[in-house]
């Protein structure tokens, strides 16, 4: 037996429920949610330490990697502000950290109650693994429980990060199946991992502070952390998503005057504002002894220098178990971005991280996630 709906949205992450809770709200349609775990929003659930960070104080195009009028649009069409709006309005204050980074206040669970509570129209059918969709008009969904029909299908399955909370390709594989093009995943806000010249890292792992990284064009700063496999912390998760190969460079000190250093009679060691543990093994790594810094000499100087434009290379990433999210999906130029509806495949919409449009750390996957959401709904309600 085949159970129709007029809408069958594949996942019950933040993209899914936002796109069900828009859609439950002004619409008469018969709506579906599959997802194949036994509870909803498990990733939403997880993330920013329980706290969901939903947001960010900066939000545009420039923090994401992906089309840039795709991801404009989208966002100008549900912008942080309405975020903030729309969950203020279900009785959520977020809070501010580090003065950029929105939290709920006490859990996660309070976004993931309010999406739900505005979803209630919906058929919410977990424990479903999604095989296959076939057909347009109506397509046919096939899952590990049953064959569901529907007008229009909204995949929102995410990417393949947390393979623990069922994440899977299902998504590329389902535009793959219908010809659109897309682009393989890969890990993303990711610990990058180590060339033998840089093991000397290996000896502070535990050790974090404020660093910049520069890669490619783009220059990121935040807090860095040594760990065992690599290197870690906001600013690396972040620069790994526009590292592809070669080198990046890291100023471990960015609001240090050098050039003033170098007129301290104190030792390096103490001169440095940075742990002491950090300097005296970067002094090793560079070959330089830790002396007092107006008795450095020329040579020793540019040594020194290294401690503000530090080239290394990466040798790859802690991968998918350690990612925050994926970067690839369903290409961009595939997308109507009015519509978030295959260019090739009337009716089949796609959404959040299924989408190549990737954010940096800080909120920003979630606030594409429930900005693309909207515009979707938008889309077929207006239809």
């Amino acid at each position: 037996m085949k159970l129709n709906y007029d809408i069958l949205i594949l996942g019950a992450g933040a993209s899914g429920l936002m796109c069900a809770a828009q859609l439950g709200e002004k619409t008469n349609l018969k709506i579906a949610i599959l997802d194949v775990n036994s509870r909803p929003a498990l990733k939403l659930k997880a993330s920013g330490g329980g706290k969901c960070n939903l947001t960010n104080v900066e939000v545009d195009a420039s923090h994401f990697l992906g089309d840039e009028k795709l991801v404009s649009h989208v966002l100008d069409i549900f912008s942080k502000e309405a975020v903030l709006n729309y969950f203020h309005n279900g009785g959520l204050r977020p809070v501010i950290r580090k003065e950029r980074y929105y939290f709920c206040p006490k859990s996660s669970d309070e976004v993931i109650s309010i999406l739900l509570g505005k979803s209630r129209g919906a058929d919410l059918l977990l424990g479903h693994k999604i095989l296959s969709v076939r057909g347009n008009d109506p397509f046919e969904v096939t899952t590990d429980q049953g064959i569901f029909t529907a007008k229009k299908v909204v995949v929102a399955t995410g990417g393949t990060s947390y393979k623990e909370l069922g994440a899977s390709d299902i998504g590329l594989k389902i535009a793959q199946e219908y010809g659109i093009k897309t682009v393989p995943f890969s890990p993303a806000l990711v610990g990058l991992t180590l060339q033998p010249k840089e093991f000397w890292m290996k000896e502070l792992s535990g050790i974090s502070f404020p660093a910049r990284i520069r890669v490619g064009q783009k220059i990121l700063e935040e807090d860095l952390l040594f760990a065992h496999k690599g290197i870690s912390g906001p600013v690396v998760l972040s620069a790994s998503l526009y590292w592809f190969k070669g080198e990046i460079e890291i100023d471990f000190c960015p609001d240090l005057d050098l050039q003033k250093l170098f007129s301290e009679k104190k030792l390096i060691s103490t001169a440095l504002p940075l742990p002491k543990r950090f300097t005296k093994v970067f002094l090793d790594s560079i070959g330089l002894e830790d002396k007092p810094c107006n008795r450095l000499n020329t040579q020793e100087r540019e040594k020194l220098l290294r401690l503000q434009h530090y080239m290394m290379a990466p040798s790859g990433n802690f991968g998918f178990s350690k990612a925050e999210v994926c970067r690839g999906g369903v290409a961009c130029d595939d997308i109507n971005k009015d519509t978030m509806e295959s260019k090739k495949v009337e009716g089949l919409y796609f959404i959040g991280e299924t989408v190549d449009v990737t954010g940096e750390l800080g909120g920003y996957n979630f606030q594409w996630a429930f900005s693309s959401a909207v515009v979707c709904s938008t889309a077929i309600q207006n239809l």
